[in-house]
């Protein structure tokens, strides 16, 4: 396993690519236009919110599967979100925990959070480490796109490995956000999200994603 700490210093910085944003716009929108022409594609005949708050919407479509029969389908909009990996120059992760009252209880996991509007993603990356850590980043790079669950969410969370990020700010959280920071060695986090021990899906996949990259 490489440790971050010994990775080379001038790791590529997310900000230095104009074209990554739009490489990852123009694959989602290639893929759905793909889906649309699929004999297993459902048409959509409207579309409507039954349910809107901060942060997601429910959704309610009438759609005409392939069969010809007509029904209904909920689904939830969560729009672009980034979760972001964090190593200080020491190697390590910078983590947070935050009250979850979905299971009630205390969630160990990594930054993350909602891209505003027409955000460039690396500076949503940025900024929600700022944010919810009160640590910035030296330099930030993407790691992967996932679609959490599909079959309920329109969903994506972006993935970025931060890289020496230092304790230069205050922690500026919403009014629903408990949260205190914590740190971790990156080879505990692999462990625990290999045996199970880090229950926190979106994260465990992060950290997954990275263990094997660098081993």
């Amino acid at each position: 396993m490489t440790d971050d700490a010994d990775r080379d210093a001038d790791t590529a910085d997310a900000d230095a690519d104009p074209d990554a944003d739009s490489d990852a716009d123009d694959r989602i929108a290639t893929e759905a236009t793909e889906g649309a022409t699929d004999p297993l594609a459902w048409e959509t005949l409207d579309s409507t919110t039954d349910y809107d708050c901060p942060g997601f919407t429910v959704r309610r479509d009438e759609v005409r599967l392939p069969d010809g029969t007509e029904t209904a389908f909920h689904s939830v909009e969560n729009g672009d979100s980034v979760v972001i990996l964090p190593f200080t120059e020491d190697g390590d992760v910078v983590l947070i925990e935050e009250w979850r009252q979905s299971v009630e209880r205390v969630n160990r996991g990594l930054p993350a959070g909602n891209v505003e509007g027409d955000e460039p993603l690396a500076e949503a990356a940025r900024r929600e480490l700022a944010e919810e850590t009160g640590y910035e980043a030296a330099a930030v790079e993407f790691l992967v796109a996932h679609e959490p669950s599909n079959g309920l969410l329109d969903a994506t969370f972006h993935y970025f490995v931060a890289h020496g990020c230092e304790p230069t700010g205050q922690q500026a959280l919403d009014d629903n956000e408990s949260i205190r920071v914590t740190t971790a060695r990156f080879d505990e986090l692999r462990d625990a999200a290999l045996g199970g021990g880090m229950r926190d899906g979106r994260s465990a996949l992060g950290v997954l994603q990275y263990a094997l990259r660098t081993e």
